[in-house]
């Protein structure tokens, strides 16, 4: 396992970051996003990703907490071949709520949204490499199972950068913890106990 401090790089660094043993703390710079062309027409890749290449299958982990406040305010784990190949899933605050987003990137993005249970302490977020298939999970807190979210299609490369990621699309100063990152040998592919 890999723990948050160890081999770390930034793509677009946030303007104010603090590195702890376990945590790393950010405030977002000024609307910053991932995202290309689907139903909005722009292309954007000025978010925040703090990442570590990795090669092969794996499974990656962190627990993310955020002042979620305005539309679009987002954090969790990304995993990323290019500008053109790349997926964010974590918690993402619409419609006055904070759910559970997906977006996958292949050329151009798509989008998904799930309810989840309100958690004071923050979610756990795993995303797990199986060769093409990317599975995404989260903690649920309620029972304390890994509960699905998505399971998708991603090229096939030798290595790929895996990390942290937060954006506020329309404002700075969006706050975010994350702790307890890692990256491991995946998990089991068996898909349901």
């Amino acid at each position: 396992m890999t723990s948050a401090k160890e081999d770390l790089t930034w793509l677009n660094p946030p303007p104010h970051h603090v590195l702890g043993d376990d945590t790393v703390h950010v405030r977002t710079g000024k609307e910053t996003d991932f995202w290309r062309e689907t139903f909005y027409g722009f292309r954007r890749d000025d978010g925040h990703f703090l990442y570590r290449p990795v090669e092969g299958d794996f499974s990656a982990e962190v627990t993310v907490k955020g002042d979620y406040k305005v539309l679009y305010d987002q954090a969790g784990l990304m995993l990323r071949l290019s500008e053109t190949h790349w997926i964010k899933a974590g918690i993402e605050y619409t419609d006055g709520l904070a759910y559970f987003s997906v977006v996958v990137t292949n050329d151009t993005s798509d989008w998904s949204l799930v309810s989840i249970p309100r958690d004071a302490n923050g979610v756990r977020i795993r995303l797990t490499r199986h060769a093409e298939a990317i599975r995404i999970q989260f903690l649920d807190s309620t029972d304390g199972h890994w509960k699905p979210v998505r399971l998708a299609y991603f090229p096939i490369s030798k290595s790929v950068d895996v990390g942290m990621m937060c954006c506020s699309p329309q404002r700075e100063g969006f706050e975010v913890t994350f702790s307890g990152f890692t990256v491991g040998p995946p998990i089991s592919r068996q898909l349901h106990d």
